[in-house]
């Protein structure tokens, strides 16, 4: 993967399976010369284009500023999942910042779920959206843990999971690697590229547009109206809405320490055929398991299993994705050792360090949002949603999430690697030693 101040490169998206079969390919133009717009959204992955189509939807001329390509980054890159919650849970939040917050958080972590299949059917958008995803325990320790969580939101009146014993979990999975799961009938997964790009077109259909290959170079937050400016142009505009979550890179420092990127990694495979896919995934559900250092998986809508995993704090490539991948596919499907790897990619998320995402605004008139830390596919849904709303006059929500305090990574910027790397390690432990 390149830089972030090299991605833009010939405009092509990294060789993951979702770019080959991408629904649209069509370029749209850079920003050239000096435009006017009301709001200006930097950031065409699913934070921002949410925020846009909400946004046109009500009426506001708004333009959407891409470095690369629509959803060029983790929105169409990631494991296609539609997981509800955030990184953080319930009990965390509660613990951190209080009971009223977190009932607040528990009010709408099945929002951005609800956002997607909405626009799915309002749009008619192609992403083979399908239903239900399964959290899988390794251990008995695991189990208990899912059994506290399932518990912990059936007490906020959230009542769409049931747990899975070792007995039924095969009805799901077709390994003998798990010791049981819970089920979440509320969750989903989808092709994340196809969802971003039906939605920029939703957001086009609506009076909106799309520069695309026009990296922003600068920012003047100061004044009335904030000025982006790119290699060939630059937009002048009432209100700014910064979304580059992990590619945001340095344009902006007062955002940079908020967030590390960490890259993961997916695989897909040659197309397994029907009669293997259902031995796989019978329901044809996606699965997650909740190790630290987790695998992911689904069925694409060829029946390729699509098979991710894999941290890297700082955001750097692995030497070979597949070997690093592989070893944990076969671990759960030994049925597959022989099997083609066709496609293999990487991508970067944007972690906090408190696994909560931040919204907030830089000045009266600048927004951002960012750091979902591997929940981005709902989470930036939902903020989209809020952003709009606050900009559109209701900032009741924006409120509440902007007064989350943020913390920074112990160490800054040149410790926070490996801070995270022996977070990491501890953690790992904890899942090998089932405690």
């Amino acid at each position: 993967m390149a830089s972030v101040t090299q991605y833009a490169g010939d405009g092509r998206h990294t060789t993951s399976y979702y770019a080959a079969s991408a629904n649209r390919t069509e370029l749209r133009e850079p920003l050239r010369g000096s435009q006017e717009f009301d709001v200006c959204v930097v950031g065409a992955g699913f934070s921002g284009i949410s925020t846009a189509l909400h946004l046109a939807e009500k009426g506001h001329n708004v333009a959407v500023v891409e470095g690369a390509r629509i959803g060029w980054g983790a929105s169409g890159r990631n494991g296609g999942q539609i997981v509800n919650g955030l990184n953080a849970s319930l009990q965390t939040i509660r613990r951190r910042y209080g009971q009223d917050t977190a009932s607040f958080v528990a009010g709408m972590v099945m929002e951005g779920g609800d956002i997607i299949r909405e626009r799915v059917v309002t749009y008619e958008i192609k992403c083979d959206l399908k239903p239900t995803n399964v959290f899988t325990a390794v251990t008995s320790a695991h189990m208990r843990e899912l059994e506290e969580r399932l518990a912990l939101w059936r007490g906020y009146g959230i009542e769409t999971q049931e747990m899975i014993g070792k007995d039924r979990i095969r009805d799901y999975v077709g390994t003998d690697f798990y010791a049981g799961g819970m089920i979440d009938h509320a969750g989903g997964h989808m092709h994340p590229l196809n969802l971003v790009l039906g939605e920029a077109d939703a957001f086009e259909s609506q009076g909106g547009t799309i520069f695309e290959m026009s990296m922003v170079e600068s920012v003047e937050l100061d004044g009335a109206r904030p000025r982006i400016t790119t290699k060939e142009g630059s937009i002048t505009c009432r209100t700014l809405v910064l979304c580059g979550n992990a590619y945001l890179g340095h344009v902006v420092r007062e955002l940079e320490p908020r967030v590390m990127p960490v890259s993961t990694q997916v695989m897909a495979t040659e197309p397994l055929g029907e009669d293997v896919a259902a031995r796989l995934l019978p329901t044809d559900t996606c699965i997650e398991d909740i190790r630290y250092i987790l695998d992911y998986y689904r069925l694409s809508a060829d029946k390729r299993l699509l098979f991710g995993g894999g941290t890297v704090y700082g955001g750097a490539d692995p030497a070979d994705i597949e070997s690093k991948l592989r070893k944990n596919m076969d671990r759960v499907f030994p049925e597959l050792a022989s099997v083609k790897i066709e496609y293999a990619w990487s991508g970067n998320f944007a972690l906090s360090f408190s696994r909560v995402p931040q919204m907030g605004r830089l000045n009266d008139n600048v927004y951002f949002a960012h750091g979902y830390s591997g929940h981005g596919v709902t989470g930036s849904h939902t903020f989209g949603r809020i952003l709009a709303e606050a900009i559109n006059g209701d900032r009741s929500r924006f409120d509440v999430f902007e007064k989350v305090p943020w913390i920074p990574f112990p160490g800054g910027r040149m410790f926070r690697v490996p801070y995270s790397v022996v977070g990491s390690w501890y953690y790992g432990l904890r899942d090998r030693l089932g405690i």
